[in-house]
Formats: C-alpha cells, sequence, structure tokens
C-alpha cells in the first residue's frame, strides 16, 4: 500500500491505479474498526483499486472538545488497511483541504436540516464540503459509506445527484458487536459499565421495530422505546424517529424503505444508530 500525503504524490498514485482499472474510494476519519474494514472489503469486491483517505475534519464538528477528544491512531490505521488489501492511502495536511483564503461550503437543503442537522449546527456543511472535495480529488468511480451514518449517506447521495459527481455511492450495512451495538470510534470512550448500558440503543431501536411491524401505533412504539433509554441511564435523546428512507421527514405509519433513527448521549459520550423497517 502507497502512503501519500501532497497533491502532486496523489496524482501520480492514482493515474498508476488507474491503469489497472476501476477505482472506489472509502473515506475516513481514522480510528479504524471493523466497520471500516468492511468497507474496504466491499470496495475491493467493486472495483480493480482501493483508495482510502484518513482527515478528521474540523468544519464537521460544532463543539471544540469533541473535535480534540476524537481519537487520532493513524499508524495502526494504515497497518489495518494495508491488511486489508488497500491500494493507496491518501492523508492530507489541513491546510491542503483547507487552504488560506477558502471560503466556499456545500449546504445540502432539506435532507440535511433536521436530526443531526438539527443537534449539530453546520455538521452536515462541513460533511458535504469535505466529501464533495475527496470525490473531486480522487475522481472514483465508486465511493462506500457505513449506513451506521444513516442520514449522512442520504445526504451525500442528494449532493453527488444535484452536482452530477460522475460516482456510485455506496451504502454498506452496520457492522455490530456480538451484543448488537453498532461499531464506532465513540465507543472507546465508553467506561466498562457505559459499555455495558449503551447496548440498551440497538435493543431499543429492535423493540420498535418489532412493535411497529406487529401493528402498534408507531408514537406508541417510539415513546416506549425512548423510555427504555432513559431507564437504562442515557442522560439525552436528542430524536428517536421513524423517517422516510430517503426524504428523512418524519412518519406516522411504517412504508417501505422507512428507517428508525435515533441519537442520545450516555455518560459524556453521544451515539447514533438506525434500524430499517
Amino acid at each position: 500500500m502507497q502512503t501519500v500525503r501532497g497533491s502532486e504524490e496523489l496524482t501520480r498514485g492514482l493515474a498508476e491505479l488507474r491503469q489497472t482499472g476501476t477505482v472506489a474510494l472509502v473515506p475516513t476519519m481514522g480510528a479504524l474498526h471493523a466497520g471500516h474494514l468492511a468497507l474496504v472489503e466491499q470496495a475491493k469486491r467493486r472495483a480493480d483499486a482501493v483508495v482510502a483517505t484518513i482527515f478528521v475534519n474540523p468544519t464537521q464538528f460544532n463543539d471544540p472538545d469533541d473535535l480534540a477528544r476524537y481519537p487520532r491512531t493513524e499508524a495502526h490505521d494504515g497497518e489495518q488497511l494495508k491488511d486489508a488489501g488497500c491500494d493507496l492511502l491518501w492523508v492530507p495536511a489541513p491546510g491542503a483541504i483547507y487552504p488560506d483564503g477558502f471560503a466556499t461550503t456545500v449546504h445540502v437543503s432539506g435532507v440535511s436540516e433536521r436530526w443531526e442537522g438539527e443537534a449539530r449546527p453546520g455538521h452536515f456543511d462541513g460533511v458535504a464540503t469535505i466529501v464533495a472535495k475527496l470525490l473531486l480529488a480522487v475522481r472514483p468511480d465508486i465511493a462506500l459509506f457505513g449506513e451506521k451514518d444513516f442520514q449522512q449517506l442520504a445526504v451525500i447521495r442528494r449532493m453527488v445527484a444535484d452536482l452530477a459527481i460522475g460516482v456510485e455511492i455506496v451504502g454498506v450495512p452496520t457492522v455490530r458487536d456480538a451484543d448488537g451495538l453498532a461499531l464506532s470510534s465513540r465507543n472507546a470512550n465508553l467506561s466498562p459499565d457505559e459499555r455495558a448500558a449503551v447496548v440498551a440503543l440497538p435493543q431499543a431501536l429492535e423493540s420498535a421495530r418489532d412493535s411497529i411491524l406487529n401493528g402498534s401505533p408507531v408514537a406508541d412504539a417510539l415513546e416506549k422505546s425512548r423510555n427504555l433509554l432513559r431507564n437504562a441511564g442515557f442522560s439525552r435523546i436528542d430524536y428517536f424517529a421513524l423517517v422516510d428512507g430517503q426524504t428523512l421527514e418524519p412518519l406516522e405509519i411504517a412504508e417501505e424503505g422507512s428507517r428508525l433513527i435515533a441519537a442520545a448521549t450516555l455518560g459524556k459520550t453521544r451515539l447514533i444508530d438506525n434500524f430499517a423497517v
């Protein structure tokens, strides 16, 4: 695996890879786990060469403390990507992405404005801007993103369609621990007691899904699951909702493609998750 940092190195590396055929992109912020490696595995199945990126994007953090706490494990991440069969790793410096005078922001209306958009103002502007820059720099044939960040995936799909960026966006199912907790870099911030309690999040989503599919009113199923989270010790529930899988608008009745989405905080760790209904 080749690791590059500068734009000229990236251009040369991509030119070599394109001689082999199609290119897949796996953007990450590092602190890799099995969920990220599942993206690389899917990328290898779908393209002839795989490019990964590691960039902790400051513009998608609205809390400076959250940005400071975000784990940075580049050396270990690189070894994992190499072992997974990644062909090229791009690790740009912040100044290369946001040079002096940078003044452009990508805003995706509608799908970005509820849920995470309300809880983390400006977050999806940062996501859309960095993903647009990565896609335009690498020009991959496909780019892969995890379904755990389901609203993010919807925002990226809308942006790519609206801007006619010639890349296929592929969503990869969430990878979970044996007890059902979605893998996340933020899980490392949980104490042992919190790690035991936080499994209530996927359990609450599963409970709501089963209740809705068994005919319970959506509002009743959602409130029951919110109470499960409160009883498990979650201090704040930003949202727990049934939404349209494309527009992210709230639903009162389940329909094809709908999703249960949730964000809640245990201790100092905020976690998100979603289940298909």
